[in-house]
């Protein structure tokens, strides 16, 4: 008879495929939090042929003792109807009353349904925020990744300093001009090429500093990164890394170039980033790269000259700050602001902008050089043109400019600024908060999943607005508008966090390969080249190591251009998704490449809930060991045990806490083959001999 060890059974049932009708924050809930679960019922879309039927009275249980803390009845969505935008009928459970901390899942004793585990405690996404920010290293350009601070298997030496790439880099319109080389070393790749964008840089460096500004306390100097220990936060070397590239694509006079890279699609294609030597170019300057640079070394030189040692940083990037505006004023005088410098032959994206958008980026760098400065010509460009920017014209404060909107509000603070223009400003941003036409601003019962947006939001990239909505919210509660809106902004925020990390249709976080930091269904798959199909990293489960984890997904796209590839084609909205990574024709970079402003928009978003406080509640199998090490994992059979095994008693569980392999140990080595069972989560547990003590490893097998 199959062997039942009690304490594994607590694990229930945490499998890929147990999660798909209970849909909870996979990393967790603060204490006094509203608390929800979603509870599904597939009525349209990929997986109309499941049904789900949930019991009259749902439990939550502690994952460490098994044992019923809260129980209740799920209520019913919207009268059993079908929710257009995800084509399911649904449940809420709500726990919200149950404040205690620990380790928890949901469980259906009628169905033995289960939820993946999470945790309720004061800082239940403080590591989830360190793994999205290590992104932005693991994308940086020109730079090897080294152990320690990068992770077993996404290592990588140095990239695109071979001949003729960044540090000689040649213009693209004359390029066997050797004496128009520049050194163009630095900055983060972009998306899901290696190619790097000025004006695509801006909306990331806006949030990052902002996220800076506005949570200083939980941003150290010791997150792991080769800088780490200097004096200055991380994540503020992690811009600068970004900051040091735009200052090499911005000239003395304020001139700067709008991007650089491969000129074919085909060049500069492998992985890792190492193993690329093809040539890259630089292109055109650019109005709108001055302006860009401009806006954003403005905004770094405040938050800069308020370090330690960073004066001097600070005071050239403000000095480059007005040399770029100074480019663009005359040209925007002269009606002759440049909109067609991108012809593509720089692949791939179109890094123009048009006049407009121009206009909304100088005044933002005008409100920061102006708050800099205190120089009139700032406020009288601000104030000659603050009501052109559809922000006020419409008013639409919607989640698409957050770095104008910031710039905005942060205006009716300065000392100097004109009371008229304030009020104005003021009174478009209340008018809108309101309205609240766009469902934006408080939350609605109208999203079975509980993160409201319209459906024209689901487009290409739509992760980055859901985020923005939620910085929106916070920025709106920052600067006190409309007081009485402060709750209602602060539950819709919350609620869009929670889309995010398991809440949706998909059950999915939508983050690269968080499963060793309590993810439960991650994105497996992102159209990264680095991480493309095929390589080592291309699956998180199945491939050797997967991509990198923390990386954020475009998101569903109800536009997705294939329509044949069902899913994503012929889903409701928010089930316009699959998880996979091939290029063309297939697309898949419209649903899964992530981009540095989807992760910006995120981390900022993110770091709202995250404080510095220590918290040692968390029960996670995964980290509740230093004995042994498994590898690879997730595995698709085979893995590996690697420790001083010789002391341990080592045996293998299924999710239901029946043995299924018990592990002679003859040295420091032990191998462990799956293959022959079916997909889903498995437990190591491991006892010391010697001294009694338990510790546990969770197991993905594909």
């Amino acid at each position: 008879m199959p062997k039942l060890i009690p304490l594994i059974l607590l694990v229930s049932l945490v499998s890929a495929q147990s999660q798909s009708f209970i849909h909870i924050d996979q990393f967790g809930y603060l204490p006094t939090a509203t608390k929800v679960a979603v509870i599904s019922d597939p009525q349209v879309g990929y997986n109309a042929t499941e049904s789900f039927q949930p019991g009259s009275t749902l439990e939550l249980r502690s994952f460490e003792s098994d044992q019923v803390v809260f129980s209740g009845s799920p209520t019913t969505w919207n009268g059993g109807s079908t929710h257009s935008q995800s084509g399911d009928r649904g449940w809420w459970f709500d726990f919200s009353s149950y404040t205690s901390a620990g380790t928890f899942y949901i469980f259906d004793p009628s169905t033995e349904e289960s939820s993946a585990p999470f945790e309720i405690n004061e800082n239940p996404y403080h590591e989830l925020l360190q793994t999205a920010f290590k992104a932005f290293y693991y994308n940086r350009c020109n730079a090897s990744k080294e152990s320690p601070y990068a992770a077993t298997g996404w290592t990588d030496g140095m990239n695109f300093t071979n001949a003729l790439q960044d540090a000689n880099c040649r213009y693209v319109n004359d390029r066997s001009n050797a004496a128009l080389e520049k050194d163009l070393t630095g900055g983060w790749f972009d998306a899901g090429d290696y190619n790097k964008y000025v004006t695509f840089a801006h909306t990331s460096v806006h949030d990052l500093l902002s996220t800076f500004e506005e949570h200083p306390e939980i941003f150290g100097d010791d997150w792991n990164l080769p800088e780490s220990g200097n004096g200055l936060p991380d994540i503020l070397d992690e811009i600068k890394w970004e900051l040091d590239w735009l200052m090499k694509m911005s000239n003395d006079d304020g001139t700067a170039h709008i991007k650089m890279g491969s000129i074919d699609h085909g060049h500069n294609a492998s992985a890792p980033p190492s193993a690329n030597d093809d040539r890259r170019y630089y292109g055109p300057t650019c109005t709108a790269a001055s302006i860009a640079i401009s806006s954003m070394f403005a905004h770094a030189a405040k938050v800069y000259a308020g370090q330690n040692d960073m004066q001097s940083f600070a005071s050239e990037l403000e000095q480059r700050a007005i040399a770029c505006y100074n480019v663009f004023i005359p040209a925007f005088n002269a009606n002759a602001l440049e909109t067609n410098c991108d012809d593509g032959t720089i692949k791939a994206g179109d890094a123009d902008r048009s006049e407009a958008e121009q206009l909304e980026i100088a005044l933002i760098a005008a409100v920061y050089l102006f708050e800099l400065t205190g120089e009139s010509t700032y406020n009288d460009f601000f104030t000659a043109y603050y009501d052109d920017a559809e922000t006020i014209s419409a008013p639409f404060w919607g989640p698409y400019k957050i770095e104008l909107i910031e710039a905005l509000l942060l205006y009716t603070t300065l000392p100097n600024a004109e009371a008229s223009v304030a009020s104005d400003i003021v009174n478009a941003a209340t008018t809108d908060v309101n309205n609240n036409f766009s469902g934006f601003f408080a939350f609605s019962e109208d999203d079975l999943y509980r993160a409201y947006a319209p459906d024209w939001m689901y487009h290409w990239g739509s992760n980055m607005p859901k985020a923005q909505v939620g910085n929106l919210c916070h920025m709106l509660i920052k600067y006190n508008v409309n007081p009485g809106s402060h709750a209602d902004l602060l539950e819709k925020a919350t609620e869009q966090l929670h889309y995010f990390h398991g809440v949706n249709p998909q059950g999915m976080v939508y983050l690269s390969n968080t499963y060793a930091i309590g993810g439960d269904r991650c994105a497996n798959e992102i159209y990264h080249t680095w991480f493309n199909d095929g390589t080592d990293w291309d699956h998180a489960i199945n491939s050797l190591y997967g991509p990198a984890p923390g990386f954020v997904v475009g998101g569903p796209n109800e536009d997705f251009s294939v329509s044949a590839i069902v899913p994503p084609g012929g889903q409701p909205p928010q089930k316009a998704y699959l998880d996979f990574n091939t290029g063309f024709p297939e697309n898949s970079w419209e649903i899964t490449e992530p981009a540095i402003y989807y992760q910006a928009a995120y981390i900022r978003f993110l770091a709202n809930y995250v404080n510095d406080q220590a918290v040692t509640s968390q029960v996670d199998l995964l980290l509740a060991t230093d004995c042994i090490e498994l590898f690879p994992n997730p595995t698709s059979g085979i893995f590996q045990i690697r420790g001083i095994l010789p002391k341990y008693k080592i045996e293998v569980f299924d999710n239901m806490g029946i043995l299924v392999q018990a592990v002679d140990v003859l040295g420091s080595d032990a191998n462990i083959d799956l293959s022959s069972l079916p997909a889903g989560t498995f437990f190591v547990r491991v006892e010391n001999e010697q001294n009694a003590n338990l510790c546990f490893q969770k197991i993905l097998k594909q």
